[in-house]
């Protein structure tokens, strides 16, 4: 019965794709809360931190989440570009919440964590690091 199911691929990719995305994104929280504590503004702080992340992300996205088998430079060019879009949206969220309607910067940006991820996600496999088709 469960091996007639056509979405384990995509189970599993976004196992795997959370995975790598808790790992990177805890410690990338944690020292995101410890900077915003001691001294940085946070949309300072998340400038700072998010290509760190995106960076120490990419190889784990790719290999392991995606399976990606095309030319580094490649999905390169085109993760930064999805990781444009995705600072671009928790930069605005912080900017909205946080300035705008005074949310404590702390949820606005676990929450824009979560947001930004499922945005990601869909970039990634559909922009990013697309399955090749193949002639059957």
């Amino acid at each position: 019965m469960f091996r007639k199911y056509r979405g384990w691929p995509v189970i599993t990719q976004i196992i795997r794709y959370g995975v790598v995305g808790v790992l990177n994104n805890l410690l990338g929280y944690l020292i995101y809360l410890a900077i915003t504590w001691l001294w940085l503004e946070p949309k300072i702080a998340v400038t700072m931190l998010y290509p760190i992340g995106a960076f120490t992300a990419y190889f784990g996205q790719a290999k392991y989440s995606f399976s990606y088998q095309g030319r580094t430079r490649g999905g390169m060019f085109r993760y930064i570009i999805a990781h444009a879009i995705g600072y671009g949206v928790n930069v605005l969220l912080l900017y909205i919440f946080v300035d705008k309607f005074l949310f404590p910067h702390q949820l606005v940006q676990a929450a824009g964590i979560v947001l930004v991820a499922g945005l990601l996600f869909l970039l990634f496999r559909y922009f990013v690091f697309p399955v090749q088709q193949t002639d059957e």
